[in-house]
């Protein structure tokens, strides 16, 4: 199987020199994706097009070796809006529309789903997708909890298909060169990765309200037990709610998390805490908008993520990042760049994109970098192609994934967890371990 920095080198972005925009030494993303080989189409469907999804849309679009053959959404009122973003691309077929996704998961001339649903969708339409013959790509995070993470890992091997969890740094080129070094020891023996995320997020309220005639709400809610419809919780406040999300630590921290997990090249944690609360606001918000997790690995080494939700002041000058720490200095990522700084604080090496564009993940847009977006959607169309893992293999993914799930267990238990590291599990915690499935509505529980 290829490796991550093989199929860069195949891509033709080995070098440093890399935009990470919409071109790469001059190629635009259309005419580079070239390289990648065979000539037949993988017709893709997407389901969840309201905000992500659309923009997506158009990336899978985009490829020359792709087409987005049907657009779904139980809200019917994003579908022509999604078809919209494809025909702008380089697409001429219109995609067949469709709110129920089993209608797309029968059509037999879908070779792949992307999927940007709610969480406590991810994993039960990642299962179904493998056991209907379809490759996945999954947003993030892959699962709402860490069983359902198991079960998807479980199904694509089981069914031998190709899932990719949309972790857009495992394809950025300059930062795997970054994490490259790291291992090869730049900052020698590394301990310490700390990781962050702020927002100004305001409060949320909901209200009683009445199902929109647009909205198959029964659907939306899918494999979670079944709650009276409220005005506001719908299209994104489902974030802060257990029922349907996962907090700003899935929300947000997979992403620098998975990097850190990557650089520092640990599996499962042997002990998790979390601290933190719904501090800024008193309003409905389940899930805390300041957190602390901390995981320590095997090995005498432990990751940090910090969360503040509703207070925007940055740190380190970024309003999300990495940092690793190690014997003989320091190296900072988060973007398609790195930078090295001695123990004393110095800087020492500093390499970014060539466009100087490094943002991986801006605020309030539907497809924060198109460069990264179309080099992940184009490992994920290659992986199919070549029959290997993707950069962000489900099993990576579930494994960044389920320590984020700990840190919120943690914090819902209200103490440290002991876990086993050969298999991410709960030890000695019976409360805890209640917390690593969920309850569904009644005939909608995921089988692999």
């Amino acid at each position: 199987m290829e490796n991550r920095r093989e199929f860069i080198k195949k891509a033709g972005l080995g070098s440093v020199g890399l935009v990470a925009g919409s071109s790469v030494f001059g190629m635009s993303a259309k005419s580079y994706n070239r390289i990648i080989g065979a000539n037949e189409l993988i017709r893709v469907a997407t389901i969840g097009v309201n905000s992500r999804g659309k923009g997506m849309s158009g990336v899978f679009a985009g490829q020359k070796n792709a087409e987005v053959g049907t657009v779904c959404d139980v809200d019917e009122r994003a579908i022509p809006k999604a078809i919209d973003t494809v025909l702008k691309t380089k697409q001429t077929l219109k995609p067949k529309s469709e709110k129920d996704f089993r209608k797309v998961l029968a059509d037999k001339d879908i070779d792949a789903i992307y999927i940007a649903t709610p969480d406590h969708w991810h994993a039960p339409l990642t299962i179904l997708g493998c056991q209907a013959g379809k490759h996945v790509y999954v947003e993030k995070p892959v699962s709402h909890n860490p069983r359902e993470g198991e079960m998807a890992v479980e199904a694509a091997r089981k069914y031998k298909r190709v899932v990719q969890m949309g972790a857009q740094r495992r394809s950025a080129p300059v930062l795997t060169e970054g994490i490259e070094q790291l291992h090869k020891g730049i900052i020698g023996r590394v301990y310490l990765a700390k990781t962050w995320y702020t927002n100004n997020r305001k409060a949320t309220f909901l209200k009683p309200g009445t199902v929109p005639s647009w909205l198959d709400y029964d659907l939306w809610q899918g494999p979670a037990p079944r709650v009276p419809y409220q005005d506001g919780l719908i299209h994104y406040n489902w974030h802060w709610f257990w029922n349907w999300g996962t907090g700003e630590a899935l929300n947000n921290g997979t992403h620098e998390v998975d990097v850190a997990r990557w650089g520092l090249g640990v599996d499962y944690p042997i002990r998790v805490s979390s601290a933190g609360g719904r501090y800024e606001f008193k309003d409905d918000w389940q899930t805390p908008d300041t957190q602390v997790v901390i995981m320590d690995y095997p090995g005498r080494v432990s990751l940090m993520w910090e969360s503040r939700s509703s207070n925007g002041r940055k740190i380190e000058g970024q309003d999300r990042g990495i940092i690793f720490y190690g014997e003989n200095g320091s190296l900072d990522t988060g973007n398609d760049a790195y930078t090295v700084y001695d123990l004393d604080g110095k800087l020492i090496k500093e390499v970014k994109s060539a466009s100087g564009d490094d943002s991986l993940q801006g605020r309030n847009t539907a497809s924060p970098s198109v460069g990264m977006d179309n080099l992940h959607v184009m490992d994920f169309l290659d992986a199919i192609k070549t029959n290997r893992r993707p950069n962000c293999d489900v099993e990576q993914g579930y494994k960044s994934v389920m320590a984020m799930q700990l840190g919120n267990i943690a914090w819902r238990v209200g103490r440290s967890l002991e876990i086993d590291p050969k298999n991410g599990h709960i030890v000695g915690d019976k409360e805890a371990a209640k917390l690593w499935s969920r309850d569904y509505e009644k005939g909608w529980e995921p089988k692999v």
